[in-house]
Protein backbone atom coordinates (compact mmCIF):
# COMPACT_ATOMS: atom_id res chain seq x y z
CA UNK A 1 0.00 0.00 0.00
CA UNK A 2 0.95 3.66 -0.38
CA UNK A 3 2.38 4.01 3.14
CA UNK A 4 4.78 1.16 2.39
CA UNK A 5 5.89 2.86 -0.84
CA UNK A 6 6.46 6.37 0.50
CA UNK A 7 9.96 5.67 1.76
CA UNK A 8 10.83 4.05 -1.59
CA UNK A 9 9.47 7.11 -3.41
CA UNK A 10 11.65 9.43 -1.30
CA UNK A 11 14.71 7.30 -1.87
CA UNK A 12 14.09 7.18 -5.63
CA UNK A 13 13.67 10.97 -5.80
CA UNK A 14 16.97 11.35 -3.95
CA UNK A 15 18.71 8.85 -6.23
CA UNK A 16 17.40 10.46 -9.42
CA UNK A 17 17.60 14.04 -8.12
CA UNK A 18 14.05 14.63 -9.32
CA UNK A 19 10.39 14.80 -8.40
CA UNK A 20 8.49 11.53 -8.87
CA UNK A 21 5.14 10.90 -10.53
CA UNK A 22 3.73 7.36 -10.67
CA UNK A 23 1.25 6.23 -13.34
CA UNK A 24 -0.03 2.65 -13.38
CA UNK A 25 -2.78 1.19 -15.60
CA UNK A 26 -4.00 -2.27 -14.72
CA UNK A 27 -3.00 -5.29 -16.79
CA UNK A 28 -5.01 -7.68 -14.62
CA UNK A 29 -6.80 -10.14 -16.89
CA UNK A 30 -10.46 -9.12 -17.13
CA UNK A 31 -9.86 -5.79 -15.39
CA UNK A 32 -7.48 -4.05 -17.79
CA UNK A 33 -7.37 -0.26 -18.01
CA UNK A 34 -5.64 2.06 -20.46
CA UNK A 35 -4.03 5.46 -20.73
CA UNK A 36 -7.04 7.72 -21.16
CA UNK A 37 -8.00 11.38 -21.28
CA UNK A 38 -9.60 11.35 -17.81
CA UNK A 39 -6.12 11.04 -16.26
CA UNK A 40 -4.99 14.47 -17.47
CA UNK A 41 -6.98 16.44 -14.89
CA UNK A 42 -5.60 14.18 -12.15
CA UNK A 43 -2.04 14.78 -13.33
CA UNK A 44 -2.64 18.54 -13.37
CA UNK A 45 -3.50 18.50 -9.66
CA UNK A 46 -0.40 16.46 -8.80
CA UNK A 47 1.81 18.74 -10.89
CA UNK A 48 0.35 21.85 -9.26
CA UNK A 49 1.40 20.43 -5.88
CA UNK A 50 4.85 19.45 -7.15
CA UNK A 51 5.38 22.84 -8.77
CA UNK A 52 8.01 23.87 -11.30
CA UNK A 53 10.97 21.51 -11.14
CA UNK A 54 14.28 21.01 -12.85
CA UNK A 55 13.50 17.33 -13.41
CA UNK A 56 10.46 15.05 -13.15
CA UNK A 57 10.65 11.26 -13.24
CA UNK A 58 7.53 9.49 -14.53
CA UNK A 59 7.35 5.94 -13.19
CA UNK A 60 5.23 4.23 -15.85
CA UNK A 61 3.62 0.80 -16.18
CA UNK A 62 1.03 0.32 -18.93
CA UNK A 63 -0.06 -1.73 -21.93
CA UNK A 64 -1.02 1.47 -23.75
CA UNK A 65 -4.13 3.46 -24.55
CA UNK A 66 -5.09 6.70 -26.28
CA UNK A 67 -2.29 8.15 -28.41
CA UNK A 68 -3.49 11.75 -28.12
CA UNK A 69 -3.58 11.42 -24.34
CA UNK A 70 0.04 10.23 -24.41
CA UNK A 71 0.97 13.29 -26.46
CA UNK A 72 -0.94 15.63 -24.14
CA UNK A 73 0.55 14.04 -21.01
CA UNK A 74 4.14 14.57 -22.18
CA UNK A 75 3.44 18.22 -22.99
CA UNK A 76 1.60 18.72 -19.68
CA UNK A 77 4.46 17.33 -17.58
CA UNK A 78 7.05 19.24 -19.61
CA UNK A 79 5.28 22.50 -18.82
CA UNK A 80 6.34 21.91 -15.19
CA UNK A 81 9.95 20.81 -15.73
CA UNK A 82 13.05 21.34 -17.83
CA UNK A 83 13.90 17.65 -17.98
CA UNK A 84 11.62 14.60 -18.20
CA UNK A 85 12.67 11.02 -17.69
CA UNK A 86 10.60 7.85 -17.74
CA UNK A 87 11.32 4.96 -15.38
CA UNK A 88 10.09 1.59 -16.65
CA UNK A 89 9.83 -1.38 -14.25
CA UNK A 90 8.14 -3.78 -16.70
CA UNK A 91 5.51 -3.23 -19.44
CA UNK A 92 5.50 0.06 -21.30
CA UNK A 93 3.73 -0.70 -24.57
CA UNK A 94 2.02 1.21 -27.38
CA UNK A 95 1.12 4.69 -26.09
CA UNK A 96 3.48 4.10 -23.18
CA UNK A 97 6.33 3.78 -25.67
CA UNK A 98 5.07 6.93 -27.37
CA UNK A 99 5.43 8.78 -24.05
CA UNK A 100 9.02 7.53 -23.81
CA UNK A 101 9.86 9.14 -27.16
CA UNK A 102 9.15 12.50 -25.54
CA UNK A 103 11.56 11.95 -22.63
CA UNK A 104 15.15 13.12 -22.30
CA UNK A 105 16.07 9.86 -20.63
CA UNK A 106 14.54 6.37 -20.25
CA UNK A 107 15.53 4.23 -17.26
CA UNK A 108 14.90 0.55 -18.03
CA UNK A 109 15.27 -2.36 -15.62
CA UNK A 110 16.11 -5.91 -16.69
CA UNK A 111 12.39 -6.67 -16.93
CA UNK A 112 11.44 -3.46 -18.76
CA UNK A 113 9.88 -3.69 -22.21
CA UNK A 114 8.90 -1.17 -24.86
CA UNK A 115 6.73 -2.12 -27.83
CA UNK A 116 5.39 -1.05 -31.22
CA UNK A 117 3.23 2.08 -31.27
CA UNK A 118 0.68 0.77 -33.77
CA UNK A 119 -2.70 1.66 -32.24
CA UNK A 120 -5.93 -0.30 -32.32
CA UNK A 121 -9.18 1.41 -33.28
CA UNK A 122 -12.06 0.87 -30.85
CA UNK A 123 -15.55 2.12 -31.56
CA UNK A 124 -19.22 1.23 -32.04
CA UNK A 125 -18.67 0.58 -35.76
CA UNK A 126 -16.01 -2.08 -35.15
CA UNK A 127 -16.88 -5.72 -35.96
CA UNK A 128 -18.89 -7.48 -33.26
CA UNK A 129 -17.31 -10.29 -31.26
CA UNK A 130 -18.70 -13.66 -32.46
CA UNK A 131 -20.11 -16.00 -29.85
CA UNK A 132 -20.37 -13.33 -27.12
CA UNK A 133 -23.67 -12.54 -25.46
CA UNK A 134 -22.89 -8.82 -25.06
CA UNK A 135 -24.20 -7.14 -28.25
CA UNK A 136 -21.97 -4.12 -27.58
CA UNK A 137 -18.73 -6.14 -27.52
CA UNK A 138 -16.45 -5.11 -30.38
CA UNK A 139 -13.22 -6.42 -31.89
CA UNK A 140 -10.36 -3.87 -31.82
CA UNK A 141 -9.03 -3.18 -35.32
CA UNK A 142 -5.23 -3.02 -35.42
CA UNK A 143 -3.88 -0.36 -37.75
CA UNK A 144 -0.89 -2.48 -38.73
CA UNK A 145 -2.96 -5.64 -39.24
CA UNK A 146 -5.09 -3.83 -41.84
CA UNK A 147 -1.95 -2.53 -43.55
CA UNK A 148 -0.37 -6.00 -43.41
CA UNK A 149 -3.44 -7.54 -45.10
CA UNK A 150 -3.18 -5.12 -48.01
CA UNK A 151 0.60 -5.56 -48.26
CA UNK A 152 0.16 -9.34 -48.27
CA UNK A 153 -2.18 -9.06 -51.25
CA UNK A 154 0.34 -6.92 -53.12
CA UNK A 155 3.65 -8.55 -52.26
CA UNK A 156 2.89 -12.20 -51.44
CA UNK A 157 0.13 -12.75 -53.99
CA UNK A 158 1.27 -10.22 -56.58
CA UNK A 159 -2.10 -8.51 -56.86
CA UNK A 160 -1.44 -5.17 -58.49
CA UNK A 161 -4.32 -4.83 -60.93
CA UNK A 162 -6.49 -1.89 -59.80
CA UNK A 163 -9.72 -3.85 -60.33
CA UNK A 164 -8.50 -6.73 -58.15
CA UNK A 165 -7.29 -4.36 -55.44
CA UNK A 166 -10.66 -2.60 -55.55
CA UNK A 167 -12.39 -5.94 -55.01
CA UNK A 168 -10.11 -6.71 -52.06
CA UNK A 169 -10.91 -3.35 -50.46
CA UNK A 170 -14.64 -3.82 -51.06
CA UNK A 171 -14.51 -7.26 -49.42
CA UNK A 172 -12.57 -5.81 -46.51
CA UNK A 173 -15.15 -3.06 -46.09
CA UNK A 174 -17.84 -5.74 -45.71
CA UNK A 175 -16.02 -7.03 -42.63
CA UNK A 176 -14.83 -3.68 -41.28
CA UNK A 177 -16.96 -0.55 -41.61
CA UNK A 178 -15.56 1.95 -44.17
CA UNK A 179 -15.53 4.71 -41.55
CA UNK A 180 -13.41 2.49 -39.29
CA UNK A 181 -11.01 1.83 -42.18
CA UNK A 182 -10.79 5.58 -42.72
CA UNK A 183 -10.01 6.01 -39.05
CA UNK A 184 -7.27 3.37 -39.38
CA UNK A 185 -5.57 5.41 -42.12
CA UNK A 186 -5.93 8.64 -40.17
CA UNK A 187 -4.60 7.02 -36.99
CA UNK A 188 -1.50 5.70 -38.75
CA UNK A 189 -0.64 9.15 -40.11
CA UNK A 190 -1.39 10.77 -36.76
CA UNK A 191 0.81 8.49 -34.66
CA UNK A 192 3.76 8.97 -37.01
CA UNK A 193 3.32 12.73 -36.73
CA UNK A 194 3.08 12.60 -32.91
CA UNK A 195 6.16 10.38 -32.65
CA UNK A 196 8.18 12.80 -34.74
CA UNK A 197 7.03 15.81 -32.72
CA UNK A 198 7.88 14.09 -29.43
CA UNK A 199 11.35 13.13 -30.60
CA UNK A 200 12.32 16.78 -30.98
CA UNK A 201 13.52 16.53 -27.35
CA UNK A 202 16.11 13.95 -28.44
CA UNK A 203 17.71 16.16 -31.11
CA UNK A 204 17.90 13.20 -33.50
CA UNK A 205 18.74 13.71 -37.13
CA UNK A 206 15.81 13.25 -39.51
CA UNK A 207 17.25 10.01 -40.89
CA UNK A 208 17.35 8.48 -37.41
CA UNK A 209 13.84 9.71 -36.62
CA UNK A 210 12.62 8.04 -39.81
CA UNK A 211 14.27 4.74 -38.85
CA UNK A 212 12.80 4.75 -35.33
CA UNK A 213 9.29 5.61 -36.55
CA UNK A 214 9.48 3.00 -39.30
CA UNK A 215 10.53 0.29 -36.85
CA UNK A 216 8.01 1.15 -34.13
CA UNK A 217 5.10 1.68 -36.54
CA UNK A 218 5.56 -1.24 -38.93
CA UNK A 219 8.88 -3.09 -39.14
CA UNK A 220 8.60 -4.59 -35.64
CA UNK A 221 5.72 -6.73 -36.92
CA UNK A 222 3.39 -8.03 -34.21
CA UNK A 223 1.79 -5.68 -31.71
CA UNK A 224 3.10 -8.08 -29.02
CA UNK A 225 6.74 -7.62 -30.03
CA UNK A 226 8.79 -6.57 -27.00
CA UNK A 227 11.85 -4.33 -27.13
CA UNK A 228 14.29 -4.92 -24.30
CA UNK A 229 16.90 -2.53 -22.97
CA UNK A 230 19.76 -3.63 -25.23
CA UNK A 231 17.74 -3.38 -28.46
CA UNK A 232 16.22 -0.05 -27.44
CA UNK A 233 19.70 1.36 -26.84
CA UNK A 234 21.88 -0.29 -29.48
CA UNK A 235 19.49 -0.91 -32.37
CA UNK A 236 17.11 2.04 -32.02
CA UNK A 237 19.54 4.45 -30.39
CA UNK A 238 17.09 5.68 -27.77
CA UNK A 239 18.54 7.43 -24.67
CA UNK A 240 18.43 4.38 -22.40
CA UNK A 241 19.94 4.26 -18.93
CA UNK A 242 20.60 1.19 -16.82
CA UNK A 243 19.76 1.85 -13.15
CA UNK A 244 22.32 1.23 -10.44
CA UNK A 245 21.75 -1.84 -8.27
CA UNK A 246 20.36 0.32 -5.47
CA UNK A 247 18.00 2.09 -7.88
CA UNK A 248 16.97 -1.25 -9.38
CA UNK A 249 16.00 -2.61 -5.95
CA UNK A 250 13.95 0.53 -5.23
CA UNK A 251 12.19 0.41 -8.63
CA UNK A 252 11.39 -3.28 -8.20
CA UNK A 253 10.27 -2.78 -4.60
CA UNK A 254 7.74 -0.16 -5.76
CA UNK A 255 6.47 -2.39 -8.54
CA UNK A 256 6.16 -5.47 -6.32
CA UNK A 257 4.05 -3.50 -3.84
CA UNK A 258 1.79 -2.09 -6.58
CA UNK A 259 1.54 -5.52 -8.18
CA UNK A 260 0.21 -6.92 -4.90
CA UNK A 261 -2.17 -4.01 -4.30
CA UNK A 262 -3.75 -4.19 -7.78
CA UNK A 263 -3.53 -8.02 -7.86
CA UNK A 264 -2.13 -7.83 -11.38
CA UNK A 265 -1.29 -11.52 -11.54
CA UNK A 266 -4.71 -12.77 -10.36
CA UNK A 267 -7.22 -13.10 -13.26
CA UNK A 268 -10.66 -11.68 -12.57
CA UNK A 269 -13.17 -14.54 -12.40
CA UNK A 270 -16.71 -13.66 -11.24
CA UNK A 271 -17.72 -17.31 -11.20
CA UNK A 272 -15.16 -18.05 -8.49
CA UNK A 273 -16.21 -14.95 -6.55
CA UNK A 274 -19.82 -16.19 -6.55
CA UNK A 275 -18.97 -19.81 -5.75
CA UNK A 276 -19.93 -19.45 -2.07
CA UNK A 277 -22.51 -16.68 -2.17
CA UNK A 278 -25.29 -15.48 -4.48
CA UNK A 279 -24.32 -11.83 -3.97
CA UNK A 280 -20.84 -10.38 -3.51
CA UNK A 281 -19.85 -6.70 -3.19
CA UNK A 282 -16.58 -5.74 -4.88
CA UNK A 283 -14.10 -2.90 -5.12
CA UNK A 284 -11.34 -3.29 -7.71
CA UNK A 285 -8.32 -0.98 -7.82
CA UNK A 286 -7.49 -0.65 -11.52
CA UNK A 287 -5.11 2.27 -11.81
CA UNK A 288 -2.91 4.60 -9.77
CA UNK A 289 -1.57 8.13 -10.08
CA UNK A 290 0.63 8.97 -7.10
CA UNK A 291 3.09 11.55 -5.86
CA UNK A 292 4.61 12.27 -2.48
CA UNK A 293 3.07 15.73 -2.26
CA UNK A 294 -0.48 14.97 -3.45
CA UNK A 295 -1.33 11.48 -2.21
CA UNK A 296 -3.00 8.82 -4.33
CA UNK A 297 -5.64 8.88 -7.02
CA UNK A 298 -7.01 5.42 -7.67
CA UNK A 299 -9.21 4.24 -10.53
CA UNK A 300 -11.96 2.21 -8.85
CA UNK A 301 -14.64 -0.14 -10.10
CA UNK A 302 -17.21 -0.83 -7.38
CA UNK A 303 -20.51 -2.64 -7.28
CA UNK A 304 -22.24 -5.93 -6.52
CA UNK A 305 -21.97 -9.23 -8.37
CA UNK A 306 -25.11 -11.34 -8.21
CA UNK A 307 -26.33 -14.71 -9.42
CA UNK A 308 -29.85 -14.68 -10.83
CA UNK A 309 -31.82 -17.63 -12.26
CA UNK A 310 -32.46 -17.42 -16.00
CA UNK A 311 -36.02 -18.72 -15.65
CA UNK A 312 -35.76 -20.11 -19.17
CA UNK A 313 -37.95 -23.09 -20.20
CA UNK A 314 -36.03 -26.35 -19.92
CA UNK A 315 -33.12 -24.66 -18.10
CA UNK A 316 -34.21 -24.57 -14.44
CA UNK A 317 -30.69 -24.64 -12.98
CA UNK A 318 -29.01 -22.11 -15.25
CA UNK A 319 -27.82 -18.91 -13.59
CA UNK A 320 -27.07 -15.49 -15.01
CA UNK A 321 -24.24 -13.36 -13.60
CA UNK A 322 -25.28 -9.74 -13.12
CA UNK A 323 -22.80 -6.93 -12.50
CA UNK A 324 -24.54 -4.04 -10.75
CA UNK A 325 -21.79 -1.42 -11.00
CA UNK A 326 -22.25 1.56 -8.71
CA UNK A 327 -19.03 3.46 -9.36
CA UNK A 328 -16.29 3.57 -11.98
CA UNK A 329 -13.74 6.33 -12.07
CA UNK A 330 -10.97 8.16 -10.25
CA UNK A 331 -11.10 8.76 -6.50
CA UNK A 332 -8.60 10.76 -4.45
CA UNK A 333 -7.10 9.30 -1.30
CA UNK A 334 -5.03 11.50 1.00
Amino acid sequence: MRNDRLDLYRRLEEQRNSKLLVYITSTRSGLETQIANDALAIFSRHLDEIGDSQKISLYLYTNGGETLTAWSLVNLIRSFCKELEVIIPSNCFSSGTLICLGANNIVMTKQAMLGPIDPSINGPLNPSVPGVADPNARVPVSVEYVNAYIEMARKDFGIVDPKNMTEILLNLSEKIHPLTLGQVYKSKRQIQMLARKLMKWQNFKEEKEDAIIKFLCSDSGSHDYSIRRKEASESLGLPIEKPTMEQYEIIQGIFNDINNELELEIPYNPVIMLSKSAKVPYSFRRGLIESISNGTDVFLSEGILEKQPLNAPGMPFQMNLVDNRTHEGWKHED
